[in-house]
């Protein structure tokens, strides 16, 4: 009898060792849109986003560059009179892949107090500034 053994399902996703400082510098930036530090303001979100930002969400839905800054809006407000609501955010296992010159996509798991996500931004270099392409947020079923 022939046995065949079962692949594993989680795929091997080393971050090549040439990548390692550029992932360090992204995973500062993560979760994006909650780091104080890079900005607040719709000036700095205009400056880290592509003018054809989008995202899609851990719904499945889309949304678009000016629907995503309406509510990062919103959560400021909210977060003024509750603050350290994200603090009890977590990431981790990030990985970085260069999938063009100076624009790389970077995965990682964001554990909130509710839910798990898989999450995925493209981040480009442009002139040593980093823009976000593209972000999504895939809940992971517990």
């Amino acid at each position: 009898m022939i046995s065949m053994a079962q692949p594993a399902s989680e795929p091997d996703r080393p971050t090549a060792a040439h990548l390692r400082d550029v992932l360090v510098e992204l995973e500062r930036r993560e979760p994006i849109f909650h780091r104080p530090e890079f900005g607040t303001t719709r000036a700095d979100f205009e400056r880290s986003t592509a003018p054809d930002f989008w995202e899609t969400g851990a719904s499945g839905k889309r949304y678009s560059r000016e629907f995503v800054w309406a509510t990062i809006e919103q959560r400021q407000l909210a977060a003024s009179e509750h603050p350290h609501g994200d603090d009890l955010w977590t990431t981790s296992d990030f990985q970085l892949r260069e999938i063009a010159p100076d624009t790389y996509l970077l995965t990682y798991s964001l554990r909130q107090p509710e839910r798990l996500t898989r999450r995925l931004t493209v981040w480009q270099r442009i002139s040593g500034d980093w823009t976000i392409l593209y972000h999504q947020g895939t809940v992971v079923a517990e």
